[in-house]
């Protein structure tokens, strides 16, 4: 099982060089690609570095910074292209530890995506103010009950896709670029009826360098799930696909 971890970043020269040590420690059969939004700060150049010292390590550049969707879905082509047969999403920041990955992992062969949750029992969130931890909360509850699904971290970041999952989704049609990407990615899953396992995972606030959450994601967020709630309901109703 070829196993590629895909890592977004922009501005992360911090947080990268810890968690990309952690995570080949941790699933040394994993490659990583790197896909870097043109740093002004120069991650795209540390990661260059770390690709010429580890052949499995990888980097993928981008002209500019076009959105957390945006680079996923390139580093997904890349890796459907290269045939690997799991593809991971795991944040730069530290906040998704490398030595759950292979919970993750261990899960694939029953799921078709796999998704490291913090609501589950057994997870958590670890140096999470009260009002992050009430976003969280709040944004995955609007989101089951808008789009009917039983997932309970809808947005969570740290998954594994089968190849197979992501080959049977129109990428090209997946419209969100913000952090809402990730409940566009699951309510595509879940249309097309396969199975969405949740495993549970530790969430560490990051430590260095600094957020990408904004008010303009979420609210974009918070539009789409509406939107799409409010569509999967009309076309029940109207009989259509």
């Amino acid at each position: 099982m070829r196993v590629v971890t895909i890592i977004p970043t922009y501005n992360e020269i911090e947080s990268l060089p810890l968690t990309l040590a952690r995570l080949r420690a941790a699933v040394p059969a994993s490659d990583v690609l790197i896909v870097d939004d043109n740093s002004p700060d120069g991650t795209g150049d540390l990661a260059d570095r770390a690709a010429a010292a580890d052949d499995q390590v990888h980097v993928l550049h981008r002209t500019g910074k076009e959105g957390l969707g945006a680079a996923y879905i390139a580093g997904f082509r890349w890796a459907l292209e290269r045939d690997y047969d799991v593809l991971v999403e795991m944040d730069a920041d530290g906040s998704h530890r490398p030595e759950q990955l292979q919970d993750l992992l261990d899960a694939v062969d029953r799921a078709d995506l796999v998704i490291g949750s913090r609501w589950v029992q057994g997870g958590s969130v670890v140096n999470w103010p009260a009002h992050r931890k009430l976003l969280s909360r709040a944004g995955s509850t609007y989101s089951r009950f808008m789009l009917g699904l039983p997932v309970r971290d809808i947005t969570a970041g740290f998954r594994a896709f089968r190849r197979s999952t992501l080959e049977a989704l129109d990428l090209s049609a997946v419209e969100s670029v913000g952090y809402g990407f990730q409940v566009d990615m699951t309510f595509r899953v879940a249309r097309l009826g396969l199975t969405i396992v949740e495993v549970p995972i530790t969430f560490v606030e990051r430590e260095l360098g600094a957020s990408k959450m904004s008010g303009n994601i979420v609210f974009e967020a918070v539009g789409n799930v509406t939107r799409w709630g409010l569509g999967a309901r009309w076309n029940k109703l109207t009989g259509r696909p």
